[in-house]
């Protein structure tokens, strides 16, 4: 049997007849620890530069031996997992485009087929495609064959091409949470520093019969074809929100008929992305979009993979040349290279294409979202049972807030983090209350509920929702009950288009959390220290916080909150109470009413520590007072 490619790339998918690790040259115990030290284990994924040559932009497929041991170290604690939870588990395998991918999950899989797990592989896969068919595969009825118990995803999401990781998840749908991965972190540490690990992930990846590994690896174009199926129907259902067929096809095409009639088009920027083979173009098409696909083959990266800033450029040019030949082009989005984030780019009246904030991509989606339970007549008041909720991470924007209140909705804050705000939203629904729009603003894009992972579709689909739900029989369009739920019902037009909504969302300044200046590298390892120094370097600048936001928003006091996993609190006099989690500080007017806050938390994911600050109006030179006011705290603390 001879090597094995992907039929829709020609990239490679393994040779089965080939040992990955030679038992007579494995790494030593120090190759382990150095393969070890870079790992940083979270809740959002297991990461590190997985590139053979160290260089995190490289585009190269080669991985170590001792990073092939770390990968078979990975699939055998989640073996572990899935075995103690089931007989006979399931799994889907799936890998973003990075060129490392296909070794990584070679060696994952040869270890999940001798642990006797059943292995569903479909090569490059997006995220909430993998996820969707997992979930749909997972449910009562779902039969033998094709059943799934649990996914393991090869991704390192927005970081840079040489990076890798995993994400592990179960039949929800979504990643495990952080009280699920902190065991199974435990075990891959006590794994990676045991001096047999080497010898038994090797044995452990010699084990499957090359024929039953050879089956698995040409089965993955027909497993891909299944999660494509799923994931079509599942976002069918996310996007009209209706269980019967029938409702989705009513809701559907009543948004694909008005798209259609306004000859909207999107501009979909793949950047190379696992997106580049999922289902976009024949879902947006379903909605009545024309759509033009740029960079549309796996690995053809262009740019920088994070969807944010300058990687946002090339779709902006190409949106504008698209939007000059044909006025309806409107839209352009970017994602990363799983294809669970993306950020918007619009044409504005002028005819110039921008990017849109990633806080702002948010806040339009929480709006659509909001305003189409009010038009259905959702619960607004009461406690959590019944009342309609937002779950947010505590770095988003307090636009979300005054959102909210305008339709009777109340906003929860988790961690950072997506496994905390899919967490955090489970138990309130569990609680009564209606959570259809959840995400980490901060980042861009957006949850809607049944998913459990961001999707830039469902972004676009939300957006397109406020351009194309407008009056009609079943009741005011979006925008109209946007406007008159914040008293400018007065100021509603007929002919409105994305300015007018744009500009009517509530007025805040946001750092970006992808900006130079809200990346820092700290020296203090103890977070809980760092955060009970800053207190006082921040009491110290108290009065410079106040004169700097004097004839904006006379500030009266403040109060810190810390959000840890699922739970934010209000902290007395120890702030370093919020320990590793995130630290919210709050600057209050004379009614008690939050202005502004300022934020920090260290990355689970990168080695930095992440700030940014938060203000009402619209005034950017008031946000760079106010971070550089919290980062010079930040650096006395450090200090």
């Amino acid at each position: 049997m001879a090597l094995i490619t992907h039929p829709g790339t020609g990239f490679a998918v393994g040779d089965p007849e080939r040992l990955l690790l030679d038992p007579d040259a494995l790494p030593s115990s120090a190759e382990m620890a150095a393969a070890a030290k870079p790992l940083i284990l979270s809740a959002s994924g297991w990461r590190k530069v997985f590139a053979a040559s160290g260089d995190e932009e490289a585009l190269a497929e080669d991985v170590s031996p001792a990073d092939l041991v770390v990968a078979g170290a990975m699939a055998e604690v989640f073996a572990d997992f899935l075995l103690g939870r089931t007989p006979g588990p399931a799994v889907a395998l799936g890998i973003d485009s990075r060129p490392t991918g296909p070794r990584l999950a070679d060696a994952m899989l040869r270890v999940f087929l001798a642990r006797g797990l059943a292995v569903r592989y479909a090569f490059i896969v997006a995220a909430p495609e993998l996820m969707a068919w997992t979930r749909e595969a997972a449910l009562p009825g779902a039969g033998d064959e094709g059943r799934l118990d649990g996914f393991c995803y090869v991704s390192a999401s927005h970081n840079p091409p040489g990076h890798n990781g995993v994400k592990f998840g179960l039949g929800s749908g979504g990643v495990l949470d952080g009280a699920s991965v902190a065991p199974l972190a435990d075990a891959l540490r006590a794994s990676l520093a045991d001096p047999a690990t080497p010898a038994r992930v090797a044995a452990l990846m010699a084990a499957p019969d090359p024929e039953e590994l050879g089956r698995a690896m040409a089965s993955c174009a027909a497993w891909k074809r299944r999660a494509r199926s799923a994931y079509l129907l599942f976002s069918r259902r996310i996007a009209s929100d209706r269980e019967a067929l029938e409702d989705q096809e009513r809701v559907l095409d009543a948004l694909a008929a008005e798209a259609s009639a306004r000859g909207y088009g999107v501009v979909a920027e793949m950047n190379g992305s696992a997106r580049s083979l999922s289902i976009d173009v024949d879902f947006l098409e379903g909605l009545g979009l024309k759509v033009k696909a740029v960079n549309a083959r796996p690995r053809e990266f262009a740019h920088r993979i994070v969807p944010e800033g300058s990687s946002l450029e090339l779709c902006r040019v190409e949106l504008g040349k698209a939007s000059r030949a044909d006025p309806g082009f409107v839209l352009g989005y970017v994602p990363d290279c799983d294809g669970d984030r993306g950020n918007l780019v619009r044409v504005e009246r002028s005819g110039a294409a921008v990017a849109l904030e990633a806080q702002e991509v948010f806040a339009l989606s929480a709006l659509a979202e909001l305003a189409g339970l009010a038009r259905e007549g959702a619960p607004r008041k009461g406690g959590a049972g019944g009342r309609v909720a937002v779950v947010v991470n505590d770095a988003t924007s307090m636009r979300v807030e005054a959102i909210a209140r305008a339709f009777g909705a109340r906003v929860a804050r988790a961690e950072t983090g997506e496994a905390n705000v899919v967490g955090l939203a489970r138990k309130l629904r569990e609680e009564g209350a209606v959570v259809r729009i959840l995400g980490e603003g901060s980042n861009g894009g957006n949850i809607t509920h049944p998913a459990a992972v961001r999707d830039p579709l469902s972004t676009l689909v939300s957006v397109l929702k406020l351009l194309c739900v407008r009056d009609g029989a079943e009741g005011p369009g979006l925008f109209r009950l946007w406007l008159e739920a914040t008293g400018r019902g007065e100021a509603f037009r007929p002919d409105f288009d994305l300015d007018d909504i744009v500009a009517s969302l509530p007025a805040y300044v946001s750092t970006s959390v992808f900006e130079s200046r809200a990346a820092l590298i700290v020296r203090e390892a103890d977070h809980a220290a760092l955060k009970r120094r800053y207190r006082e370097a921040f009491l110290a600048l108290w009065p410079r916080v106040r004169e700097a936001c004097a004839g904006c928003c006379e500030l009266a006091s403040y109060r810190a909150l810390a959000t840890n996993g699922t739970v934010e609190r209000e902290l007395g006099d120890d702030w370093g109470e919020s320990g590793r989690g995130g630290l919210r500080v709050q600057l209050l007017d004379g009614a008690g009413f939050p202005r502004a806050f300022l934020w920090m938390r260290g990355s689970g994911t990168e080695p930095v520590f992440r700030v940014m600050a938060d203000v009402e109006g619209s005034d950017p030179a008031l946000e760079e007072r106010l971070l550089a006011l919290h980062v010079e705290a930040l650096r006395a603390a450090d200090a």
